[in-house]
C-alpha cells in the first residue's frame, strides 16, 4: 500500500494552523452545545391555552352547604308591667326568631370528573359534614351531587351527579413518572373565584407533612390557595398526576408551597369507593420503626433501611407467618423497603388475601417468609401512647455504668409500682442517669428492658454479659427492645466503654 506523507510545517505555519485548529475546536463546541440547549428549552410551552381550553370542561366547583349551629332554645324573659308598650313588641320578637329558618354555612372547593357518567374526585375535607353538596360546570350548569365514599387516610372522596348527557372527563397519569422538574398545570376554584389555571413545576416528591399515614405527596409550586382543594394537578399530556390537597402558608395564601395526592396513590382508593363505596386495605399486622445508623450498626446491617418490627398483633397475618420481634423487613412483594414509612403503603395497596413474599434481616442473615394478607381494620385502634413513668430514682438494682442504667430484676414491689403486667419478662430501669445516651432516647424509670441484642434477659447478670460480649465484638453500641407502659419499641444505645 502506498503511503503519504505530509512535511513537518515551520513555526509561523505551525501557529497558524494551531489558530485554525483552536477556531475550529470552539466552532464544532458551539455546534455541540446548541442542540443541547435547543432539547432542554422544549420542555417549556409556549403557551398553556390549547391544554387548559381542553380540560377546564372537566374540572368543577364543589359547593357544600350544612347547617349552623342552632339557635338556644331557652331564650331569655321578661316581665312587662301591665300596659307596657314593649311587651307585644318582644313577643313579636320571639315568635319571628322561632319561625326563622336556621342559618346555613357555605364552603367551596374543586373536584374534576372522571367519566362520562358523572362520577367526581374531590377532597374528603371539601365535603366532610355538608348536608347538601354541588357540583358546578364551567358553562355554568349546577348538578346536586351525591357521596359515592369517602377516605380520610388519604383525604379523598367520590361524588355521583345524574345527567342524561355525557359529561367532559379527565384521566389519571402515571405520577410515579413524574419527575422533579416536570411542568404542571393546576385547574381549581381559587377563593371561590370560578376555573382558574396556574401552572409551576413539580417541585419535590414523596413528601411527608403528617397529616395521615399514607403521606407520599407531590410538592408543586404552581399557586394554589384556598378553594383549590380538590382539584386536579395536570402533567402536559393532560393526564391527573395529582389532587391538590393543602398548602404550606403563615398566612393562607399561596407562597409556592402545595401538596398534591400522587396519582398512583389516588387512583387505587378511588376505584375502592366506587366498587365498595369503602376502601379495603391489606393488612400485615405489625407495629414497625424506623431502623436508625445506630440500629443497622447493632444487628449488622451495612446501611440503615427496611422497616423494623418492634410488635407483632396477636392473631394477625404476621403472626400467622412467622414474623418476630426484632426483625427488619427490607422487601415486600418484591418492592424494596427503602424507609419503614413507605412499608404501610405498600401494604395497602397490595390485595387483601394475596400471598405476598417478604425478605426480612434476622439473627444477621435475610430470611423468606410468605404472608396471607388480611383486611385492614375499620376501628380506630386506641392510642398506643405510653402513661407517665415515676420520676426520680428507686432504691435497689444494679447500675451498668456503659449504658447510664440501673437495673433490677423484676419483684412484686417493683410490678405493683409500676403496674407491670404479671405476664411480663425483663430487667426494670430503676435510674436513668441524666445527661446520657439512655435519657437522651427517652428511657424512663419504670421502662422494662425485655431483650438486649435480639435476646431475651431476665436478670441484670445476663444484660452485663451482652454489653461486654458487645465490646468484644467491637460494637459501638447495643439494641434494647424496651416495654414504655406496654408498647414496645427498638432503640440503640451506645456503650461509653471509658464508664465500663
Amino acid at each position: 500500500m502506498k503511503q503519504s506523507f505530509h512535511p513537518m510545517p515551520n513555526v509561523a505555519e505551525r501557529a497558524h494552523g494551531l489558530v485554525r485548529y483552536g477556531l475550529l475546536v470552539a466552532f464544532v463546541s458551539v455546534l455541540a452545545v446548541l442542540p443541547l440547549a435547543q432539547a432542554d428549552a422544549r420542555g417549556a410551552p409556549d403557551s398553556f391555552a390549547d391544554l387548559a381550553e381542553r380540560l377546564l370542561p372537566a374540572v368543577v366547583n364543589i359547593s357544600t352547604t350544612q347547617k349552623a349551629a342552632g339557635r338556644p332554645e331557652n331564650m331569655p324573659q321578661f316581665d312587662f308591667p301591665p300596659g307596657s308598650p314593649f311587651k307585644e313588641f318582644f313577643e313579636q320578637f320571639q315568635r319571628k326568631r322561632r319561625e326563622a329558618p336556621q342559618r346555613r354555612g357555605t364552603s367551596l372547593g374543586s373536584g374534576f370528573i372522571i367519566d362520562p357518567t358523572g362520577f367526581i374526585v374531590t377532597n374528603n375535607h371539601v365535603i366532610d359534614g355538608s348536608d347538601q353538596i354541588t357540583a358546578v360546570m364551567q358553562d355554568g350548569r349546577k348538578f346536586e351531587a351525591k357521596l359515592v365514599g369517602r377516605d380520610p387516610k388519604t383525604d379523598l372522596a367520590l361524588l355521583k351527579v345524574k345527567t342524561k348527557k355525557k359529561l367532559p372527563y379527565v384521566r389519571f397519569g402515571e405520577s410515579d413518572g413524574a419527575r422533579v422538574g416536570d411542568w404542571v398545570l393546576a385547574i381549581g376554584n381559587p377563593l371561590g373565584l370560578g376555573g382558574t389555571v396556574t401552572a409551576g413545576i413539580i417541585s419535590a416528591r414523596g413528601r411527608d407533612i403528617r397529616s395521615g399515614p399514607y403521606d407520599d405527596y407531590i410538592q408543586t409550586d404552581a399557586p394554589i390557595n384556598r378553594g383549590n382543594s380538590g382539584g386536579p394537578l395536570f402533567n402536559m399530556k393532560g393526564d391527573v398526576v395529582g389532587i391538590n390537597t393543602a398548602i404550606l402558608s403563615p398566612s393562607g395564601g399561596s407562597i409556592g408551597i402545595g401538596f398534591a395526592v400522587p396519582s398512583q396513590i389516588a387512583a387505587g382508593v378511588i376505584k375502592q369507593l366506587r366498587n365498595f363505596g369503602s376502601t379495603r386495605r391489606g393488612w400485615l399486622g405489625v407495629q414497625i420503626q424506623a431502623v436508625t445508623d445506630e440500629i443497622a450498626e447493632s444487628i449488622g446491617l451495612k446501611s440503615p433501611h427496611g422497616a423494623m418490627v418492634a410488635g407483632v398483633v396477636k392473631k394477625s397475618p404476621a403472626e400467622a407467618a412467622g414474623f418476630k420481634t426484632g426483625d427488619v423487613i427490607l422487601t415486600f412483594d418484591g418492592r424494596r423497603v427503602t424507609e419503614s414509612r413507605r412499608l404501610p403503603r405498600m401494604v395497602a395497596e397490595t390485595d387483601v388475601g394475596k400471598n405476598v413474599r417478604v425478605v426480612v434481616w434476622r439473627n444477621g442473615r435475610k430470611t423468606n417468609l410468605t404472608v396471607r394478607l388480611g383486611e385492614l381494620e375499620k376501628v380506630d385502634q386506641a392510642s398506643l401512647s405510653a402513661p407517665a413513668a415515676p420520676q426520680g430514682a428507686e432504691k435497689g438494682g444494679k447500675e451498668i455504668k456503659e449504658l447510664g442504667l440501673t437495673l433490677s430484676a423484676i419483684t412484686k414491689e417493683l410490678k405493683s409500682r409500676f403496674e407491670l403486667a404479671d405476664d411480663l419478662d425483663g430487667v426494670v430501669v430503676t435510674k436513668v442517669e441524666e445527661e446520657g445516651s439512655a435519657s437522651e432516647k427517652g428511657l424512663r424509670v419504670g421502662d422494662v428492658v425485655v431483650e438486649i441484642n435480639q435476646e431475651k434477659v431476665k436478670s441484670v447478670v445476663e444484660v452485663n454479659k451482652q454489653v461486654v460480649r458487645a465490646k468484644k465484638a467491637g460494637r459501638r453500641s447495643v439494641l434494647l427492645l424496651i416495654n414504655q407502659g406496654g408498647d414496645l419499641r427498638f432503640l440503640a444505645l451506645k456503650i461509653d466503654s471509658k464508664k465500663g
